[in-house]
């Protein structure tokens, strides 16, 4: 695998085309080979102009070693909020749900299926003001989607249930129930 964010039409995107990191594009590819792998979905979501989202890109995206926990345990996904505001909407109001503040980069972490479990922005490459490293929270997600399944899923079909109701008539409510998310 190797990163596929090189052909996009986003700027955003292009610019993490040379990470380490095998960022997927958001899509039914990306899905289906998390599902194919049977492990969780990093989602990162952020935009051109976001200041701390080029932190976290230069501070873990481009470290080598961050990058290599993130390919062995994750199917890595890389959105632009400017060209998929609905992808981005979603996941922040999951965040919302779960009760953490909203901010970009936004890191959420998803089932194959796209249902997210757990999430956050910003997150440190050495642990920081009381905040865990990224390379921390990368393995104890790992370690939980391994050795704690009925919770993970506890929490997803909750938050699940949560989005879709709380979702606005006449939008799909899940990315992977409509056709957009190849767009």
């Amino acid at each position: 695998m190797h990163n596929q964010l090189g052909s996009e039409a986003s700027p955003y995107l292009r610019q993490h085309a040379d990470n380490p990191v095998h960022w997927w594009p958001w899509g039914r590819a990306a899905l289906d080979e998390a599902a194919r792998r049977d492990c969780p979905i990093l989602l990162s979501i952020g935009y051109a102009a976001c200041h701390w989202c080029h932190v976290m890109a230069h501070e873990s995206f481009e470290d080598a070693r961050v990058a290599g926990l993130m390919n062995a345990g994750f199917v890595n996904i890389k959105v632009d909020r400017e060209e998929r505001p609905d992808i981005d909407h979603l996941y922040m109001t999951a965040l919302q749900a779960m009760g953490q503040r909203g901010g970009w980069p936004l890191t959420m972490f998803l089932r194959p299926d796209g249902t997210p479990f757990w999430g956050g922005t910003y997150f440190p490459p050495e642990p920081r003001h009381g905040q865990p490293s990224f390379a921390d929270i990368l393995r104890a997600i790992r370690m939980a989607w391994d050795d704690r399944a009925a919770l993970i899923d506890d929490n997803a079909g909750r938050l699940r249930e949560l989005l879709t109701q709380a979702a606005e008539p006449g939008n799909a409510s899940w990315p992977e129930a409509g056709r957009r998310a190849e767009a």
